[in-house]
């Protein structure tokens, strides 16, 4: 038995997943009447870590969103993994929505993490290393514990649990 174990929070994404989520998206709107006959795209820039939807209106747009969030759910990806950064009008009277790709928890955000781990009162301890942050404890009920009450919580990244030992 380890004489200490720990837990990894992080908000990574599995890549995979996601662009599968975005290929499966595209087949979607193929498929679908209500987008015949219209401008529509769905393009993924991967070094800029951003996903752009072009439509010819605004319900459009909002349609393609539903279709690409609802994929990404299927696929056990969170909905929080995009953020809105702009809407704007494009060429030939479109419509032009740019997200970004949340995959890492950001220096605020981890902060009000390792105060919710401190105000558990609990004997494990906490450190930001990198991306993720790792909590460590000699009793395994205390990681069990600290990982309900930080899913219990509403954060901005879309947080996952993962190298628990």
């Amino acid at each position: 038995m380890a004489s200490e174990h720990s837990l990894d929070i992080s908000a990574k994404i599995d890549l995979q997943a996601f662009k599968d989520a975005i290929a499966q998206s595209e087949k979607e709107a193929i498929g679908r009447y209500d987008f015949k006959g219209i401008t529509y795209e769905i393009t993924y820039r991967e070094k800029e870590k951003q996903l752009i939807l072009l439509a010819s209106s605004d319900n459009k747009l909002d349609a393609l969103k539903d279709i690409v969030i609802a994929r990404l759910i299927k696929r056990g990806l969170s909905s929080k993994a995009l953020e809105e950064l702009k809407t704007e009008d494009a060429s030939g009277g479109a419509r032009k929505a740019t997200y970004k790709i949340v995959d890492s928890i950001e220096s605020k955000e981890a902060k009000k993490i390792m105060a919710e781990i401190k105000n558990l009162k609990t004997k494990a301890s906490a450190a930001i290393e990198g991306d993720y942050i790792r909590v460590k404890s000699k009793q395994i009920d205390e990681l069990q514990k600290i990982m309900a009450h930080i899913k219990s919580l509403e954060w901005d990244a879309p947080l996952v649990f993962e190298n628990f030992r």
